[in-house]
Parts: structure tokens; C-alpha cells; sequence
């Protein structure tokens, strides 16, 4: 796998970990949740923009936003007892057949 790749799909994981921190800190009240969450974000726009050296801007947005949204979605279900009803999951399948098609099929990412 292309090191751009590695890169982008750090920047996603911290950014799940940094929102589902964020859901845990309660609006920032408690303080360990709320570090994590700053961490988290750091890391992961870090990466993205390590990513960005290579690919183009959209697609690596697209993936980094489209990947998050499932995992975030299948975190606060985990984790938070957070329900995703069926035209959610639906929605989310198609968000990942998105990054499958641009994986796959696009020019505009060097594979």
C-alpha cells in the first residue's frame, strides 16, 4: 500500500478517536476525554495533510469524511448505545461504495 494511503487512513482513525472522544467529554467539560479529542484532531489533520502531498484535495476529503462518517456512526453505536436505523446504513453502504469507485476507477489518485 502507497505510504499516501498509510497516511490518510491514520488521519481517519485519530479523527474517529477524536470525535468519539469529543462525545465522551461531555461538551468539554471532563478534561482526559477533551485532551484526546484535541490530540486527536491534531494527529489527524497532520496525516491528511501528509496525504494531501500526493492526492488531490477532493478525494482525499472524500475519504477521510466518508470513512469517518461509518466509523463514527459504528462508534456511537458501540460504544454509546446510538441506534442507526435502516436508510442510515443504507446511506452509509453508498458512501462507501464511493470510496471503492474512487479507488478503484479514478485518475485522479495515484494508486
Amino acid at each position: 500500500m502507497p505510504v499516501h494511503y498509510i497516511f490518510l487512513m491514520i488521519a481517519v482513525v485519530t479523527e474517529t478517536i477524536g470525535t468519539t472522544a469529543l462525545q465522551a467529554s461531555h461538551q468539554l467539560t471532563r478534561p482526559v476525554p477533551t485532551a484526546i479529542m484535541l490530540t486527536g484532531y491534531t494527529l489527524s489533520f497532520y496525516f491528511m495533510s501528509l496525504a494531501l502531498k500526493v492526492m488531490p484535495l477532493g478525494v482525499v476529503y472524500a475519504i477521510w469524511s466518508g470513512l469517518g462518517i461509518v466509523l463514527i456512526g459504528g462508534m456511537g453505536w458501540l460504544l454509546f448505545g446510538q441506534r442507526i436505523d435502516l436508510p442510515a446504513a443504507l446511506g452509509m453502504g453508498l458512501i462507501i461504495a464511493g470510496i471503492v469507485i474512487i479507488h478503484l476507477f479514478s485518475k485522479a489518485t495515484p494508486h
